[in-house]
Parts: structure tokens; C-alpha cells; sequence
């Protein structure tokens, strides 16, 4: 055996014994555990040059470095969103966890944020109704199933294989608990044992623990799903065939209930700039794709190539509206699996902004589901 061969075999120990402990701290974290994993702007705010402020000197704007926040990557990146402001500046944090942005909402650190339903419903529940709204809807789609296929062929091949899932409690956590439930299996939402091992970890590491062998698969966002193709898994399911219409929300806009009263005009020109970010992007697919990749590299040095990318880009949807009716069943998931005591969602969303820009836009009204402010 070659030296470099015993140092990869080594390096690749190394790695296998500790991912374990990884996931064990992980899965330790309780239903919308914290993280702080978020990264300051530290670029000066932007503003719109010699246009005049809104009710506010700035906006601060938190994101996922994900393509399911594409509407606040490529509406960042192209200026659509300062062009709408005018001279009230924007300032923006990135985070990879749910959790921690609602943290910084809480704190004042942020004041609207894209972010995914379960630590929406999180945190307005934990917050007794008081600490944000849901604005918009951003994106559905691009959350899928990918395997080991020399270990998973079927779907019924995945009892008794380690699947991991980005967080303990987090939207896509939720969803494959509730896959597994009403495919009759029993796993324990908590610890992750059961018919199927769960093991919760940062989308970041999950690709080294599939290459490793320390997992079988994972039930993902994009990009990590298309990662994980471009390291020889293989697409098991998607899960936009388990939803009405091949629709679900992944991604809305939230907003502090302080910084929406104090400031609605601000509130309005973001959601414009979201409304007109949409627009373009489903318009100019391919310049879009790139502006969301460019804005990627800024936010996290690295660019995704485009193996990763293409596929990733073409299985989500950016939209308006906030799918408020799956909001509701990704809630009861959450509750079957035993993360969450049934909620009461009622003012969750306050769709009236949104609704005027629509309607200045020429496009249709979107419905609350019975959970709008009243």
C-alpha cells in the first residue's frame, strides 16, 4: 500500500468516526434547536442612488445562501429590491438555520426574512402569536429523496437504512417523518431510531457523510439533492408528487409585527421588489440562474457548478403565493410526529400588502386559508 493510499484511508477513518458524534449532537437539538451559523453583511448597505427613503433609514433583509431563497438572491443581486426602496438602505445577514433567523428577528437583528414554514410556525407560536407574520409566499419545490443506489432501489428499500435530514425538526425533518408514518413504519421523532435511522445534520456535511458511507441517502433541499447526484446518488423521490398539484411551500417572507406596524411602506416596497423578482425570474430563466449563482459566490465564496445547479434551478418554483393550506399540513405533520402540541396558527399570515401589489400588478388575489390577521 502507497503512502498516499494510507493517508486517505486514514483521513477517511477519521472522518467516518467523527460524523457519529456529529449527528449525536445534532439529533440532541430539540424542534427548532439554534444555530448560529449566520454571516453579517460586511459590504456597505445598498441604497438606490440619489432616490429618496421610505419611513425608515434601512431595511435589514435575512436569507439562506439556498436556491430555494432564490427570489432573495436574484432580487439582491439584480437591484430589484433597492430600485424599490429607493433611498432606505438595505442590509442583509445570511443564516443556515431557521432557528437562528428567527432569533435575530426576535432580537431586531433583522426586520423580513425568507425562511421555510416549520420555524415560521416555530416561532410564532412560541412568541404566543406576538413576534412575526407571513408577508408572501417565495418558493415550492426543490426538496428530494436521493440514495445510495447500490444499497436502495425502492422506495420500500429505505426500512432499516440511515437517511439523513438537515435538522431535528426542521421543514424537510417533518416531511420524511411523516413519510415514514404512512408508509406504516415507527421511528422515534426525538432520537431518529426506529424502522428508519434519522440522523440530523448541516446540509453542508451531508454530502462527506454520503460519500463516506456514513448514510444511505438523505431527504434534502437543493442544492445538496443535486451534490449528492453528482456524487452517484440517484433520485428516489421528489417531493412534489406528494402534494396537491406538485405544490408546496418551502420558502415565504416573514416580517417583525414591530417593523410591519412602524413601517408598512418599507414592507411594501420589499414585497414589490419580491413580486417583481418572480417575475423576471420566471420570465428569464437561464439569467436568473445565473444572477442566483452569482450572488451565491458572493454570499459563500464558492459558486455551484453546473452539474449541481442545472437540475437543482429547474425543480423549484418561485411564487407569490404562500400556499397557506400547506402551511396547515405541514403543521398537523409536525404535530403527528410528536415535535409540536397542536398549534394555533389564526393572524399567522397578513396578506394585505401583498395583496395590493398584486393588484397593482395586474395579477389575482392570494388566500390565507382562514388564518389571516384579523
Amino acid at each position: 500500500m502507497s503512502a498516499r493510499t494510507t493517508r486517505s484511508l486514514k483521513r477517511s477513518i477519521a472522518t467516518a468516526a467523527t460524523l457519529p458524534l456529529l449527528f449525536g449532537a445534532l439529533a440532541a437539538c430539540g424542534y427548532g434547536s439554534k444555530s448560529d451559523d449566520t454571516k453579517d453583511s460586511s459590504a456597505a448597505p445598498v441604497t438606490s442612488s440619489g432616490a429618496a427613503k421610505l419611513s425608515a433609514d434601512e431595511v435589514k433583509i435575512g436569507y439562506f445562501p439556498n436556491l430555494t431563497h432564490a427570489t432573495a438572491l436574484v432580487g439582491l443581486n439584480q437591484g430589484l429590491f433597492a430600485k424599490e426602496l429607493g433611498g432606505t438602505a438595505i442590509k442583509t445577514q445570511t443564516f443556515n438555520a431557521g432557528p437562528s433567523e428567527i432569533e435575530a428577528l426576535n432580537a431586531g437583528s433583522i426586520d423580513i426574512g425568507w425562511i421555510g414554514p416549520s420555524p415560521s410556525i416555530n416561532g410564532y407560536t412560541k412568541s404566543k402569536s406576538t413576534n412575526l407574520r407571513i408577508i408572501s409566499g417565495s418558493a415550492s419545490g426543490g426538496v428530494k429523496l436521493v440514495v445510495n443506489p447500490a444499497k436502495i432501489k425502492t422506495l420500500d428499500d429505505v426500512k432499516g437504512k440511515k437517511i439523513a435530514t438537515p435538522q431535528l425538526g426542521n421543514t424537510q425533518d417533518v416531511a420524511f417523518l411523516n413519510w415514514i408514518a404512512e408508509k406504516g413504519w415507527k421511528v422515534d421523532a426525538q432520537s431518529g431510531k426506529g424502522d428508519v435511522s434519522v440522523f440530523r445534520t448541516d446540509n453542508k456535511v451531508t454530502p462527506d457523510a454520503y460519500k463516506s458511507g456514513s448514510i444511505d441517502g438523505a431527504w434534502v433541499p437543493e442544492p445538496t439533492a443535486s451534490k449528492l447526484v453528482s456524487q452517484g446518488a440517484k433520485v428516489l423521490l421528489d417531493e412534489r408528487d406528494l402534494w396537491p398539484d406538485k405544490k408546496f411551500v418551502i420558502t415565504n417572507v416573514i416580517v417583525s409585527q414591530k417593523f410591519l406596524s412602524a413601517h408598512p411602506d418599507v414592507v411594501e416596497a420589499v414585497l414589490r421588489g419580491s413580486v417583481n423578482t418572480n417575475a423576471w425570474i420566471t420570465a428569464n430563466p437561464d439569467k436568473a440562474k445565473a444572477a442566483a449563482n452569482d450572488q451565491l459566490k458572493k454570499d459563500t465564496q464558492k459558486a455551484l457548478p453546473a452539474e449541481v445547479i442545472d437540475p437543482a434551478w429547474t425543480s423549484i418554483q418561485v411564487i407569490d403565493d404562500p400556499l397557506a393550506k400547506s402551511l396547515t399540513a405541514e403543521a398537523d405533520h409536525a404535530v403527528k410526529a410528536g415535535l409540536l402540541k397542536k398549534p394555533d396558527l389564526a393572524g399567522i399570515y397578513d396578506l394585505t400588502l401583498l395583496n395590493k401589489v398584486l393588484k397593482a400588478a395586474g395579477k389575482p388575489a392570494v388566500d390565507a386559508a382562514g388564518l389571516g390577521k384579523q
